[in-house]
């Protein structure tokens, strides 16, 4: 990515996650005004600094239910490859906060709860997948504790 890009991505970053924390989710809460927003704070896997970013969620058996869709992007967002290398992490959600366990799912699994998103909560989701030409993963974010 070209680093002026990048620079200011990560302050865009930056910004969302200070509003959303600032008005305790107001600001920041939904995507598309529609599907709920969570910060997500996880250890980089390389360097072990604590990296938050705003990430959708869908609720799911007292679990939060996170796909690594990059809006379709063909490359995996950088927050999922970070929870592929953390057993645990940290959410906000409003203004509730959680350590929570991770859990990639695969194979069945996997695709029976993609089909929940897709179907039943998310449409649009649908697209990421047929635009990306990648398999969408998906992680369970189960509060700790």
């Amino acid at each position: 990515m070209n680093p002026v890009v990048r620079r200011l991505a990560r302050g865009a970053n930056a910004a969302a996650v200070a509003l959303y924390r600032w008005s305790g989710g107001r600001i920041g809460g939904t995507a598309a005004g529609r599907t709920p927003v969570l910060l997500l704070t996880v250890p980089g896997r390389t360097s072990g600094l604590p990296r938050t970013t705003p990430v959708s969620f869908f609720a799911h058996d007292g679990a939060y239910l996170v796909v690594g869709s990059g809006g379709g992007s063909p490359s995996e967002p950088q927050w999922m490859r970070n929870l592929r290398a953390a057993p645990r992490a940290h959410v906000q959600v409003r203004t509730e906060q959680h350590d929570v366990a991770v859990r990639l799912v695969q194979g069945e699994e996997r695709d029976h709860l993609w089909r929940d998103v897709v179907v039943q909560r998310a449409p649009a989701f649908a697209r990421y997948e047929t635009k990306s030409g990648r398999t969408m993963p998906i992680a369970v974010l189960t509060p700790a504790g």
